[in-house]
């Protein structure tokens, strides 16, 4: 199924912080910015249980129990069975060491197989409350996590996890299924193969106005041409596009720092916020069918919905690409 005809809208709400990414989140926080998302019109929510060994799934089905099933869209991930026991040791996430420190002290299970797949869609409603999900995506088959043993998750997924989501599919009991990664060749590497084949894809962090290059040369257009469609996470490159220090879940290194300098100097000259420019920018390839920022505040719903319908001059498109801020080759709201 297209995901353009399946999401509710072009921003969706992304669930990572709700896992207490970076810092502990109270309930109470937490509950009132699913509920702003929720009473300002949002029905796209994305999840996973590796946010927060559960966490963040917790969270977000405690507001959304209280919700008509039929009203909004819901994706999670799999590749990650919470177990019942408790972490003892300190968890390996790669590059993503410390992600959610904050999080529920459950033992994770990093498996991709058929048997996890289904262990995982189950734990997943259960901690939702939900009776059925919409979109699953097949989570973190990438080098930030594995290195070079990458190749060899992405294997035991093709065999497992591929081939279970295809079935659900297939039968009815969900609606479509696509990698969710930060990567862009776990997706290159799926549309390459003749089965199965995925309905879409949510990349994080690779189409942002600070990072979207190596997406526009292989990836983008073999989505294009194969009609796969994309939700775009992470638009704020981990909160710096933002207002926030960190780019690439960890603290933003100097050059980086200073590519937002000049992003943001322009977005000042043409009185524009730079929260729009980057959401309008991920949405502006034919490919993306939302974008999904996270947000721990209230208040932030409604800075992403003010900059999803900001009105941004074309010169400001005009500038940025006379700047060398962006690539040649990436599709501008105005067709600069």
């Amino acid at each position: 199924m297209s995901l353009k005809n399946l999401l509710p809208g072009r921003l969706g709400f992304g669930t990572a912080p709700l896992g207490n990414m970076f810092r502990a989140i109270p309930d109470d926080e937490a509950r009132a910015t699913v509920e702003a998302a929720w009473d300002q019109g949002i029905r796209y929510y994305d999840t996973a249980p590796f946010y927060g060994a559960g966490l963040a799934e917790e969270r977000l089905g405690q507001v959304l129990a209280g919700k008509p099933r039929d009203s909004y869209v819901l994706s999670t991930k799999v590749g990650r069975v919470i177990l019942d026991e408790i972490e003892t040791d300190v968890p390996d996430f790669g590059e993503k060491g410390g992600l959610f420190e904050h999080g529920n002290p459950n033992k994770i299970l990093h498996e991709w197989t058929a048997d996890a797949t289904e262990r995982s869609i189950e734990g997943s409603l259960k901690r939702l409350g939900v009776d059925r999900l919409d979109i699953v995506w097949v989570h973190d088959i990438a080098q930030d996590f594995h290195g070079d043993a990458w190749i060899g998750k992405f294997e035991e997924a093709r065999t497992g996890a591929f081939r279970v989501l295809s079935r659900l599919r297939d039968e009815g009991v969900i609606k479509a299924w696509g990698l969710g990664v930060n990567k862009t060749e776990p997706i290159e590497l799926t549309l390459a193969l003749d089965e199965p084949r995925p309905d879409g894809f949510l990349l994080a962090g690779r189409y942002t106005l600070l990072d979207h290059e190596h997406a526009l040369q292989r990836l983008l257009p073999m989505a294009r041409e194969q009609g796969v469609e994309m939700v775009v996470g992470g638009p704020y490159s981990s909160g710096i596009l933002a207002g926030g220090s960190h780019f690439e879940y960890q603290q933003a290194p100097p050059e980086i720092i200073e590519k937002v300098s000049r992003l943001k100097a322009l977005a000042d000259k043409h009185g524009i916020s730079i929260k729009a420019a980057a959401l309008q920018f991920s949405l502006a390839h034919p490919v993306s069918a939302a974008v999904i920022p996270g947000a721990t505040r209230p208040s932030r719903i409604a800075e992403d919905l003010s900059a999803l319908n900001e009105t941004v001059p074309a010169a400001f498109w005009h500038d940025l690409r006379a700047a060398d801020l962006v690539s040649p080759a990436a599709p501008l709201p105005d067709a600069a």
